[in-house]
């Protein structure tokens, strides 16, 4: 009895194992979280050499775009989070409602948000997005991950214009 159960037991952990294995193995991209809002898309390279003067710059020209993909729940941004690989992020702190359906363009610069207009500033003119790789998250307001997306422009954007789409 006892030799049974132990083989048992190291099936079982191995197989246990080899799953955590899996699991951990897997890439972020490809990743699904249950979030209604998702990155829709990315122009991480903004067209024109990099300038990020607030005024006369081109970081309004680097933007992420969100999209609500849910057919009947509308979605308050505000407490969402968008982050780079390295630790620069913007907080939604203002309520920006996303009906079913609809996105925002997360743009660099400063600017007015709209919900009208379907764009958000980060009041900020630094650039946030590499130009050759990056990973992009965005965080729910309780914390948990809504959605990631490593690119890079090797990879990713194959006809060169510095925007790729993760979701249609």
């Amino acid at each position: 009895m006892r030799k049974r159960y132990t083989l048992a037991t190291a099936a079982v952990t191995a197989a246990t194992a080899g799953l955590l294995a899996a699991v951990t193995a897997a890439p972020a991209q490809a990743a699904e979280y249950t979030s209604d809002l998702r990155i829709k898309g990315v122009q991480y390279d903004a067209p024109g050499r990099d300038d990020n003067r607030c005024s006369g710059g081109n970081t309004k020209n680097e933007y992420l775009t969100i999209k609500n993909y849910s057919r009947k729940t509308t979605v308050n941004l505000k407490g969402y989070v968008v982050k780079d690989a390295t630790g620069n992020k913007y907080t939604f702190t203002a309520n920006h409602y996303l009906e079913p359906g609809d996105f925002v363009s997360l743009r660099g610069g400063r600017g007015t948000d709209s919900d009208a207009g379907n764009v958000a500033y980060r009041q900020n003119c630094n650039f946030i997005w590499n130009n050759d790789k990056d990973t992009i998250n965005l965080f729910k307001p309780s914390g948990a991950r809504a959605d990631v997306h490593a690119y890079s422009k090797s990879a990713n954007d194959r006809d060169g214009n510095g925007y790729i789409t993760f979701h249609g």
